[in-house]
Protein backbone atom coordinates (compact mmCIF):
# COMPACT_ATOMS: atom_id res chain seq x y z
CA UNK A 1 0.00 0.00 0.00
CA UNK A 2 1.44 3.38 -1.01
CA UNK A 3 1.02 6.62 0.86
CA UNK A 4 -1.60 8.91 -0.64
CA UNK A 5 -1.46 12.71 -0.30
CA UNK A 6 -3.82 14.10 2.29
CA UNK A 7 -4.55 17.29 0.36
CA UNK A 8 -4.57 18.51 -3.22
CA UNK A 9 -3.54 22.04 -4.17
CA UNK A 10 -6.09 23.94 -6.25
CA UNK A 11 -4.41 27.34 -6.66
CA UNK A 12 -0.77 28.43 -7.04
CA UNK A 13 0.91 28.58 -3.64
CA UNK A 14 4.28 30.02 -2.64
CA UNK A 15 5.92 29.30 0.71
CA UNK A 16 7.88 32.41 1.68
CA UNK A 17 10.34 30.66 3.96
CA UNK A 18 13.79 29.16 3.90
CA UNK A 19 12.93 26.85 6.79
CA UNK A 20 13.36 23.16 5.92
CA UNK A 21 11.00 22.31 8.78
CA UNK A 22 8.11 24.34 7.34
CA UNK A 23 8.79 22.95 3.88
CA UNK A 24 8.77 19.39 5.20
CA UNK A 25 5.53 19.82 7.16
CA UNK A 26 3.62 21.08 4.13
CA UNK A 27 5.16 18.55 1.74
CA UNK A 28 4.22 15.67 4.04
CA UNK A 29 0.56 16.72 3.73
CA UNK A 30 0.77 16.51 -0.04
CA UNK A 31 0.69 20.25 -0.77
CA UNK A 32 2.25 21.54 -3.99
CA UNK A 33 4.11 24.83 -3.61
CA UNK A 34 7.12 26.76 -4.76
CA UNK A 35 9.69 28.41 -2.51
CA UNK A 36 10.74 32.04 -2.24
CA UNK A 37 12.69 33.66 0.56
CA UNK A 38 11.98 37.20 1.75
CA UNK A 39 15.00 39.26 2.71
CA UNK A 40 13.74 41.49 5.52
CA UNK A 41 15.27 42.78 8.76
CA UNK A 42 14.12 40.64 11.69
CA UNK A 43 14.46 43.21 14.45
CA UNK A 44 11.82 43.95 17.08
CA UNK A 45 10.60 47.52 17.32
CA UNK A 46 10.83 49.35 20.67
CA UNK A 47 8.04 48.15 22.95
CA UNK A 48 6.81 45.56 20.45
CA UNK A 49 5.30 42.47 22.08
CA UNK A 50 6.45 39.00 21.00
CA UNK A 51 3.02 38.30 19.46
CA UNK A 52 3.00 41.56 17.50
CA UNK A 53 6.60 40.97 16.40
CA UNK A 54 5.80 37.51 15.03
CA UNK A 55 2.66 38.74 13.27
CA UNK A 56 4.43 41.75 11.74
CA UNK A 57 7.37 39.76 10.41
CA UNK A 58 5.09 37.16 8.82
CA UNK A 59 3.11 39.93 7.17
CA UNK A 60 6.23 41.69 5.88
CA UNK A 61 7.62 38.45 4.45
CA UNK A 62 4.33 37.69 2.69
CA UNK A 63 4.13 41.24 1.28
CA UNK A 64 7.70 41.15 -0.03
CA UNK A 65 7.27 37.83 -1.81
CA UNK A 66 3.77 38.69 -3.10
CA UNK A 67 5.30 41.51 -5.14
CA UNK A 68 7.27 38.91 -7.09
CA UNK A 69 4.39 36.42 -7.36
CA UNK A 70 1.22 38.48 -7.91
CA UNK A 71 -0.82 35.57 -9.31
CA UNK A 72 -0.08 33.20 -6.40
CA UNK A 73 -1.11 32.89 -2.81
CA UNK A 74 1.86 33.51 -0.54
CA UNK A 75 2.20 31.84 2.85
CA UNK A 76 4.78 33.24 5.25
CA UNK A 77 5.53 32.59 8.90
CA UNK A 78 7.83 33.68 11.69
CA UNK A 79 8.44 32.03 15.05
CA UNK A 80 9.41 33.92 18.20
CA UNK A 81 10.40 32.47 21.57
CA UNK A 82 9.90 34.63 24.65
CA UNK A 83 10.26 34.24 28.39
CA UNK A 84 8.87 36.85 30.78
CA UNK A 85 8.36 39.20 27.83
CA UNK A 86 11.96 38.92 26.64
CA UNK A 87 12.34 37.78 23.03
CA UNK A 88 14.93 35.06 22.48
CA UNK A 89 15.94 35.02 18.83
CA UNK A 90 18.46 32.84 17.07
CA UNK A 91 21.66 32.69 19.14
CA UNK A 92 24.62 34.71 17.94
CA UNK A 93 27.13 31.99 18.86
CA UNK A 94 27.47 28.87 21.07
CA UNK A 95 27.91 30.93 24.23
CA UNK A 96 24.73 32.83 23.50
CA UNK A 97 22.90 29.54 22.88
CA UNK A 98 24.10 28.16 26.22
CA UNK A 99 22.94 31.31 28.00
CA UNK A 100 19.47 31.08 26.42
CA UNK A 101 19.10 27.44 27.40
CA UNK A 102 20.20 28.20 30.97
CA UNK A 103 17.58 30.96 31.14
CA UNK A 104 14.87 28.55 29.92
CA UNK A 105 15.92 25.70 32.23
CA UNK A 106 13.14 24.68 34.60
CA UNK A 107 10.80 27.45 33.42
CA UNK A 108 7.78 27.99 31.21
CA UNK A 109 8.20 30.08 28.08
CA UNK A 110 5.97 30.95 25.14
CA UNK A 111 6.47 30.17 21.47
CA UNK A 112 4.61 32.52 19.13
CA UNK A 113 4.26 31.78 15.43
CA UNK A 114 2.72 34.42 13.24
CA UNK A 115 1.59 33.41 9.78
CA UNK A 116 0.29 35.45 6.89
CA UNK A 117 -1.54 34.39 3.76
CA UNK A 118 -1.67 36.93 0.95
CA UNK A 119 -2.69 37.41 -2.66
CA UNK A 120 -3.05 40.98 -3.85
CA UNK A 121 -5.16 42.87 -1.32
CA UNK A 122 -6.57 39.71 0.27
CA UNK A 123 -4.53 39.29 3.44
CA UNK A 124 -4.94 37.10 6.51
CA UNK A 125 -2.56 37.42 9.47
CA UNK A 126 -2.80 35.35 12.63
CA UNK A 127 -0.58 34.45 15.55
CA UNK A 128 -0.68 31.25 17.63
CA UNK A 129 0.88 30.74 21.06
CA UNK A 130 2.13 27.54 22.72
CA UNK A 131 3.40 27.32 26.29
CA UNK A 132 6.50 25.16 26.81
CA UNK A 133 8.12 24.06 30.06
CA UNK A 134 11.74 22.96 30.12
CA UNK A 135 13.21 20.33 32.40
CA UNK A 136 15.97 21.38 34.79
CA UNK A 137 19.08 21.34 32.61
CA UNK A 138 22.55 20.68 33.96
CA UNK A 139 25.45 22.69 32.59
CA UNK A 140 27.08 19.56 31.06
CA UNK A 141 23.81 18.73 29.26
CA UNK A 142 23.53 22.29 27.94
CA UNK A 143 27.12 22.20 26.68
CA UNK A 144 26.61 18.80 25.06
CA UNK A 145 23.45 19.95 23.29
CA UNK A 146 25.06 23.18 22.07
CA UNK A 147 28.00 21.13 20.75
CA UNK A 148 25.64 19.27 18.40
CA UNK A 149 25.10 22.53 16.52
CA UNK A 150 21.34 22.05 16.49
CA UNK A 151 20.51 25.17 18.58
CA UNK A 152 22.47 27.64 16.48
CA UNK A 153 19.86 28.38 13.77
CA UNK A 154 16.74 28.19 15.92
CA UNK A 155 14.82 30.78 17.89
CA UNK A 156 15.27 30.12 21.60
CA UNK A 157 18.27 27.88 20.84
CA UNK A 158 16.42 24.57 20.60
CA UNK A 159 14.51 22.39 18.15
CA UNK A 160 11.67 20.44 19.75
CA UNK A 161 11.44 18.14 16.70
CA UNK A 162 15.11 17.15 17.04
CA UNK A 163 17.40 16.32 19.92
CA UNK A 164 16.07 19.39 21.71
CA UNK A 165 12.89 17.45 22.39
CA UNK A 166 14.59 15.87 25.40
CA UNK A 167 14.80 19.31 27.03
CA UNK A 168 11.02 19.76 27.05
CA UNK A 169 9.01 18.56 30.04
CA UNK A 170 5.54 19.74 29.01
CA UNK A 171 3.68 21.77 26.39
CA UNK A 172 0.27 23.46 26.36
CA UNK A 173 -1.04 24.03 22.86
CA UNK A 174 0.06 23.20 19.34
CA UNK A 175 3.19 21.08 18.95
CA UNK A 176 3.58 22.00 15.26
CA UNK A 177 3.50 25.66 16.29
CA UNK A 178 6.70 25.11 18.28
CA UNK A 179 8.29 23.43 15.25
CA UNK A 180 7.49 26.56 13.24
CA UNK A 181 4.02 26.36 11.69
CA UNK A 182 0.62 25.94 13.43
CA UNK A 183 -0.71 23.35 11.01
CA UNK A 184 -4.34 23.24 12.14
CA UNK A 185 -4.75 26.99 11.73
CA UNK A 186 -2.78 27.17 8.47
CA UNK A 187 -4.69 24.30 6.86
CA UNK A 188 -8.00 25.87 7.93
CA UNK A 189 -6.98 29.18 6.31
CA UNK A 190 -5.85 27.48 3.08
CA UNK A 191 -9.05 25.44 2.93
CA UNK A 192 -11.31 28.44 3.61
CA UNK A 193 -9.89 30.20 0.54
CA UNK A 194 -10.17 27.06 -1.62
CA UNK A 195 -6.39 27.00 -2.08
CA UNK A 196 -6.37 23.35 -1.03
CA UNK A 197 -8.92 20.66 -0.40
CA UNK A 198 -8.84 17.12 1.01
CA UNK A 199 -7.52 14.76 -1.66
CA UNK A 200 -10.64 12.62 -1.43
CA UNK A 201 -12.93 15.41 -2.69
Amino acid sequence: MTDSPLFKTLQPLVLASGSPRRRRMLAELGLDFTLAVADIAEVAQPGESPADFARRLAGEKAAAVALRHPASWVLAADTVVARAGRILGKPADPEDAAAMLAALSGHWHTVWTGFALRRGRDVLAEVVATEVRFAELSEPLIRAYVATGEPLDKAGAYGIQGRGGLLVREIRGSYSNVVGLPLAEVIAALTARAIISPASL
